[in-house]
């Protein structure tokens, strides 16, 4: 036998059973922190050495023994175990906000020893992330001794009554979950017809009389379980198809929460029917205490709560952003083409853009009326391309991303990489006619504006102060190249924004209601409020993305400035209509200056950020809602820079062969 450490003597020796009852949770929360520190980074061996030792100190002091016992029936009384067995780890409420509220408070505030609720002691004892590693790592042999350690209050947490409730709690969350309106409306017809969750509860009343008559190790008892455990199994195949009616129909975070929480309930009550009717109660209470330890690390993460629940949302954002940045992506010459003459017409809009932009901010409005100002001028803008069938480039990398990674959803074909290699070298082709379009119509359009109002007597559109102080906000030396990766951001987030109305729209069913509510066809007409069905049902993402881009361009360093942050907005076509202007007020003369080509400079690199961002963090999400590994992205990686390395004019230049049926384009 090894020579315990220093403490643990100690440790043993104040186990008191007359304790109250904080000092005794006080006693057992010391005894984890003695085994825990064996633990070294994350190799448990030390921890479950430790382990080995208390047992074996137990085991030799003939003191210990008896005051274990009454240790352990006094902490038990106080204690409601089957609660911990059947819900701990899991939400308290079957609503999602509910459940990041109670993590959030978790981590925010601090517990007191003082409890009865034994889910909040194990939170303490299990504090660190790591104690799910060494509590895994006990072997079976281990697992017996501590068993043998607690057999003496078989009535307490391990006792089969509360086993029995903890099984009886779980089952009815998992039939309340079944019932609730919202996923039973949602499942296949044929799961609603077999009527599981019904079927359940009267299982589980026969599996309790069973039990309480025969006992769980009798014939009848092992029959009884079987059945219950398999009509377990029916009811989350029933919740399993509620997924197939989301993806159709849109996703609902709340109703991915409550069929997850349904899934784990049933997992738990599967290994707590292990526990009672297995002939090897050791190793099935190592399994279970195993589970529980994971909970605990687990339901500390507010990150694997928002991953888990969210992840089908972000799929079909990032599907839906697919579907619309297909359009975005030339293929041929006939395409790159096109591209060009809707990127010439988004430009065309956006001079004009500027033009309201400086005659707003003449007004002198306070900040954040000027903002607003701002933001419905872009916005306003923006739709009008969108409706135009025209195009601003920064907006398209944040759904051309999407659909880039959509092409990596079967990355066991032998030409997946090729083939996305490929669309990067079209969507790069894009990029470049879209910036080249805009940029190339909003100067000249620009400076048109400016010779028109300057000939009627209006007078410049920016004076000549104004007009040094844009070329000096455009420079870059100045803090150009963080605003216009911070406008990346925001371009980004817009997708995301339109992604999450368009689910909501059709989660909701709006066309539906929009085609036959009575109110609204009474005000519109039947066959018009269908058209206004089709045309939102065609276009709510767009709209949603135009507007939210446009109000958080200018509303976003209202609010900054207003922190005292001082963030600002560099988007490229904007901004080079801006310098346009400057330079029309200015005259020639300012060609010959440095002011100028700093500027020019700036606006060099704030087209790449605008889509080096967007495209990276929209990339990054629709990556991560189709499932590519780490690996598949170091395989990506060295395409991209093979074909550079072997054909970089792939990039740049279109192929003339076989050009496809020109798309439509939406701003």
């Amino acid at each position: 036998m090894m020579p315990a450490p220093a403490g643990l003597p100690e440790l043993l020796d104040t186990l008191d059973p007359g304790a109250s009852r904080p000092h005794r949770h006080l006693w057992l929360i010391g005894l984890f922190d003695w085994i825990r520190a064996g633990v070294v980074g994350d190799a448990p061996q030390g921890a479950v050495s430790r382990v080995h030792l208390v047992l074996d100190a137990a085991s030799v002091r003939p003191d210990f023994q008896p005051r274990w016992q009454r240790w352990w029936a006094q902490f038990t009384t106080d204690l409601d175990c089957a609660l911990l067995l059947s819900d701990y780890g899991l939400a308290p409420r079957t609503a999602f906000l509910s459940a990041l509220g109670d993590r959030l408070r978790r981590r925010l505030l601090p517990a007191t020893p003082d409890t009865d609720d034994a889910g909040e002691l194990l939170d303490l004892l299990l504090s660190d992330p790591r104690d799910a590693v060494w509590v895994a790592a006990l072997d079976e042999a281990t697992w017996q001794r501590i068993t043998d350690l607690l057999r003496p209050s078989q009535s307490g947490a391990w006792g089969p009554q509360s086993l029995l409730d903890a099984v009886a709690f779980g089952v009815g969350q998992v039939a309340a979950t079944g019932f609730a309106a919202e996923i039973r409306s949602r499942m296949a017809p044929a799961a609603r017809e077999e009527r599981p969750f019904l079927t359940l509860t009267r299982r589980h009343s026969h599996f309790t009389q069973v039990v309480g008559v025969h006992g769980v190790h009798s014939e009848a008892g092992r029959e009884a379980t079987e059945q219950l455990l398999a009509q377990l199994d029916r009811c989350r195949e029933a919740a399993d198809t509620v997924y197939q009616h989301l993806e159709e129909h849109g996703i609902s975070v709340g109703i991915v929460f409550r069929v997850r929480q349904l899934r784990q309930r049933v997992r738990r009550i599967r290994l707590l029917l292990q526990v009672l009717g297995t002939e090897r109660p050791a190793a099935a209470a190592g399994q279970l205490l195993t589970h529980l330890a994971m909970a605990a690390r687990d339901r500390r993460s507010v990150r694997a709560l928002i991953a888990e629940n969210t992840q089908l949302t972000a799929a079909k954002v990032a599907e839906r952003s697919a579907e619309t940045g297909e359009h975005y992506i030339t293929r041929n010459r006939t395409e790159y083409r096109h591209m060009l003459a809707t990127a010439g017409g988004g430009g065309a809009v956006l001079a004009f853009t500027t033009w309201a932009k400086f005659a707003i901010y003449g007004l002198g409005l306070p900040a954040f009326w000027a903002g607003l100002g701002f933001g419905l001028n872009y916005a306003i803008s923006f739709v009008i391309v969108m409706l135009l069938h025209w195009t601003v480039a920064t907006k398209q990398p944040a759904v051309t991303a999407p659909a880039m990674a959509g092409k990596l959803r079967h990355m066991d074909a032998p030409d997946a990489v090729e083939r996305f290699v490929d669309e990067m070298a079209h969507l790069l082709r894009s990029q470049v006619a879209a910036i080249a379009g805009n940029l190339g119509v909003v100067v000249p359009v620009v400076l048109v504006l400016c010779g028109a109002l300057h000939v009627s007597g209006a007078g410049p559109m920016v004076d000549a102060e104004h007009a040094h102080h844009v070329l000096h906000e455009q420079s870059l030396l100045g803090p150009s190249a963080l605003f216009a990766a911070f406008t990346g951001v925001l371009l980004f987030a817009s997708s995301i924004i339109a992604g999450w109305t368009e689910n909501a729209f059709v989660l909701h069913r709006l066309d539906s209601a929009i085609t036959w509510n009575p109110r609204i066809t009474r005000v519109l007409g039947g066959e018009r409020a269908a058209r206004w069905a089709r045309w939102l049902r065609a276009n709510v993402s767009g709209l949603a993305a135009n507007v939210s881009l446009g109000l958080m361009l200018g509303l976003v360093p209202a609010f900054a400035a207003f922190f005292g942050l001082g963030l600002e907005v560099r988007h490229v076509t904007l901004s080079t209509g801006q310098v346009a202007a400057a330079m029309a007020t200015l005259g020639l003369p300012a060609l010959q200056t440095p002011e100028f080509w700093w500027a020019v400079a700036g606006l060099a690199i704030i087209g790449p950020l605008n889509l080096a961002v967007s495209f990276f963090l929209a990339f990054r999400v629709a990556l991560a809602a189709h499932g590519i590994t780490d690996i598949d992205r170091q395989r990506i990686y060295r395409a991209v820079r093979q074909r550079l390395r072997t054909e970089p004019a792939s990039f740049l230049v279109p192929p003339p062969d076989a050009p496809a049926p020109t798309r439509p384009s939406h701003g």
